[in-house]
């Protein structure tokens, strides 16, 4: 067996739309799955979180740092990386893609001035350094900021 074999017993499973407490025929009735008695056994049970009146972990640990709404999350690609591509060949983000050398784009690529690059390419990205777009043009080739 192997985990990505791996799946829930024959009839462990309900859907959303399973009427629970609907009599002893039903394979859910009488407690309606939750066992005998206790605090989960009654109407109001307590919130996901709750400790039962301890602190709860959540607010145990310290709050750090903030998200910010506004940055983005740009790939960033060393110029060496576009040295797999034919000599006068169009870069493109979707390109990239194709190649597998960015999986995600998320919010934008960047070629950036890491390595060398030996080809005279045509380079139309969200970004470039100062450096990579040097190299880029030192090689015969354009940088396209789109």
């Amino acid at each position: 067996m192997n985990l990505s074999e791996l799946k829930p017993a024959a009839g462990s499973k309900h859907d959303d739309t399973f009427r629970r407490g609907r009599g002893h025929g039903s394979g859910n009735g009488k407690t309606a799955g939750k066992g005998h008695k206790g605090q989960k056994a009654r109407s109001g049970a307590p919130r996901p979180g709750f400790e039962g009146g301890q602190l709860p972990l959540y607010r145990r640990l310290p709050k750090r740092g903030f998200t910010n709404i506004n940055s983005k999350n740009i790939v960033g690609i060393g110029v060496d990386r576009l040295n797999v591509f034919e000599d006068g060949a169009e870069v493109t983000v979707e390109a990239l893609i194709e190649k597998g050398i960015v999986k995600n784009p998320r919010d934008g690529v960047k070629i950036l001035g890491n390595g060398e690059l030996t080809k005279k390419l045509d380079v139309k990205v969200d970004a470039f350094s100062k450096s990579a777009a040097e190299k880029i043009q030192a090689a015969g080739g354009k940088a396209e900021v789109i």
